[in-house]
């Protein structure tokens, strides 16, 4: 197995979580490669950053709308990208205690997009940050809105720090706003106020999950559905003469790690279908796959499923 494969295959087996690292350790790597290249050639390594940069600009901003995406899983400096996937690695698997994949994948965009909104709104209407030009990039934005999120909704979950012993959660995420909020004036002034921005999308989901409402569910139907537009079509299933007989599930699995299966209705289905497919033990992997997406299924739940669209 090449090493191409043996990285797809690593990708396509692991959790939403992980998922999000490779992406952005391989966007980290590719831009690293390009800026030597760049440098190699034409003696300067840090132009090209700007078409993923999110610039502060409103116009170029315009010009640029995909770096509203791209600047939250672009790093340039090694120990940005370090500190920036410990933490998510660290807060995320706290966070998926007590949430699923798709709420932190969701979490993890909306908190970027709230990131680059105030950076946005504080460059344009503040008069003396309007004439200046900055560009911004990296996932500060949308760890600290899983970090703060998850400290709100269980402020006193314990962490074991080095030297300090255990400390509350909500006490990390007190500490670390304030240093954003003390460190506003030094010159990382636009990477502060996206933490800020990201920081308030997390306390926003975590009132909200309290009250019971989830704000990530409709960037998730949006993302759902930006997939579909690109997924080709599947081909329809082809009517079966035999009365009672279904039609084949269609699967598609999201970029976030989710995925929705569609089933037509079938009046007086028996447990097993004429396929020889257990009926129940589908629906209650259809179920699973619905609601934490395909990372969560066993690998003998995988195979169920691909088997029975085999044969069907």
């Amino acid at each position: 197995m090449s090493i191409v494969d043996d990285l797809k295959t690593r990708y396509q087996s692991s959790s939403l979580l992980m998922r999000f690292i490779y992406i952005n350790i391989a966007v980290f790597v590719v831009l690293r490669v390009v800026g030597f290249m760049s440098f190699l050639l034409a003696g300067s390594s840090a132009s090209f950053v700007q078409w993923v940069e999110l610039p502060s600009n409103f116009h170029d901003f315009l010009c640029q709308p995909g770096t509203l995406i791209t600047y939250m899983f672009s790093h340039y400096d090694v120990m940005h990208i370090l500190f920036n996937m410990l933490w998510l690695y660290w807060l995320g698997r706290i966070f998926l205690e007590f949430f699923t994949p798709r709420q932190m994948g969701g979490l993890y965009v909306l908190g970027g997009i709230g990131g680059a909104a105030l950076y946005l709104v504080c460059y344009n209407l503040i008069p003396h940050l309007s004439s200046q030009q900055s560009f911004m990039l990296g996932a500060s934005a949308s760890v600290l809105a899983i970090v703060v999120a998850i400290a709100v909704y269980r402020p006193d979950y314990p962490i074991s720090l080095f030297l300090f012993g255990s400390v509350a959660l909500k006490w990390i995420a007190i500490i670390t706003v304030f240093i954003d909020i003390i460190g506003i004036e030094n010159n990382n002034l636009g990477g502060h106020l996206a933490h800020l921005g990201g920081a308030l999308v997390g306390l926003w989901f975590g009132l909200s999950i309290k009250r019971g409402h989830d704000i990530t569910s409709w960037i998730n139907r949006s993302i759902d559905s930006l997939v579909m537009l690109f997924k080709k079509r599947q081909p329809k299933a082809k009517k079966s003469q035999e009365t009672g007989q279904r039609k084949s599930y269609n699967y598609h699995e999201s970029t976030l790690g989710g995925s929705s299966a569609t089933k037509p209705k079938d009046k007086g289905s028996n447990s097993s279908d004429a396929t020889g497919v257990d009926e129940e033990k589908l629906d209650e992997i259809l179920g699973k796959l619905k609601q934490s997406g395909y990372a969560a299924l066993t690998d003998e739940e995988r195979e169920f499923l691909f088997n029975a669209s085999r044969k069907r």
